[in-house]
């Protein structure tokens, strides 16, 4: 299967997809095959598998092998496929992306080992996985709540400007604004070569992170469609109209934002959209109790009411 390319002009919605388990916990292939094909519906110029979201650590180098396996198979180089390999050690990063590329992915995304405290550790660590890596793309995931790692701007240019593999910056460190204006003043001035920012963190701050210049979003969110649209329409030069539209989904946005139970809320939108048959996340893993359903009902009648007022048409739900 050959791999659809994956460079430094990467835009708009690379969307990380959940992983669908059935109600015992196993890898549900029917709704993964189902969720691939509402994923590419919605315009997603991109997917990005086996990460944080995707209960990657959960699940067993043969399940995660399988995973990836069918994702390629359902996209069929329609669009491009990152797949997340971060790993505590250099030889697993090594195999799973061996798999992943042979596979037709077009990238794998690595974020920086645990423990690692120093900028000299962290260019060290990054040097150490392109060098293991050779050609292959790599996302570099700069998200330091889950990894515990601080990266600085001046840490992010020279990775960038010493290590050619390296594509697409995923920017989620939180507050991070600031980050992506100083990181593209350095680029503007000649400190590397131009590259893809793509965001995370749920797309918390999506219209202020693209007024700030980033290129759009990987990340998860249980209304893909919106996000490429609001993409879509900053893009055109409708900022106004990109914010109204985000804005009558932000209670859900920040509704999934939530530590813990956030990927439980998603994966119930889904379910509730029909994408995937259960939203069981994998144990240790949350669920929702009366409560938690009876407020996404209230968001989701209330996304409706604000979609209509803006005349735009609410999704299926």
């Amino acid at each position: 299967m050959a791999n659809q390319e994956l460079d430094e002009s990467a835009k708009g919605v690379f969307a990380i997809s959940a992983t669908p388990f059935t109600d015992d916990g196993a890898v549900d292939g029917t709704s993964t095959d189902r969720m691939i094909d509402f994923y590419l519906e919605s315009g997603v110029t991109g997917l990005t598998i086996l990460g944080v979201m995707g209960e990657a650590p959960k699940m067993s180098p043969d399940e995660s092998s399988d995973f990836c396996d069918q994702v390629l198979r359902r996209v069929d180089e329609r669009v491009p496929v990152v797949v997340g390999v971060s790993a505590p050690s250099l030889n697993a990063i090594q195999s799973l992306t061996s798999r992943a590329m042979d596979f037709g992915a077009s990238g794998v995304m690595v974020s920086p080992m645990a423990g690692l405290r120093t900028d000299e550790a962290i260019e060290g660590y990054f040097h150490m996985v392109c060098d293991a890596l050779g050609d292959v793309p790599i996302v570099l995931q700069d998200y330091p709540t889950a990894s515990g790692v601080h990266m600085s701007v001046p840490l992010l240019n020279r990775l960038f400007a010493d290590l050619p593999s390296l594509k697409i910056l995923k920017h989620e460190d939180w507050p991070g604004l600031r980050k992506v204006t100083k990181f593209r003043a350095a680029e503007t001035a000649g400190a590397h070569r131009r590259v893809s920012i793509l965001v995370g963190n749920g797309a918390l701050f999506l219209p202020q992170e693209l007024d700030r210049g980033v290129d759009g979003a990987m990340t998860g969110f249980a209304f893909p469609d919106m996000l490429v649209q609001v993409c879509e329409k900053h893009a055109a030069g409708d900022g106004q109209g990109a914010e109204d539209l985000f804005d009558a989904y932000l209670p859900l946005v920040r509704y999934e934002q939530q530590l813990g139970i956030g990927l439980a809320i998603r994966k119930e939108t889904m379910r509730r959209r029909g994408v995937i048959a259960s939203a069981k996340t994998r144990a240790p893993g949350p669920s929702l109790d009366a409560d938690d359903h009876a407020e996404l009902d209230h968001l989701i009648e209330r996304l409706k009411r604000r979609l209509g007022e803006l005349g735009v048409e609410a999704p299926d739900i």
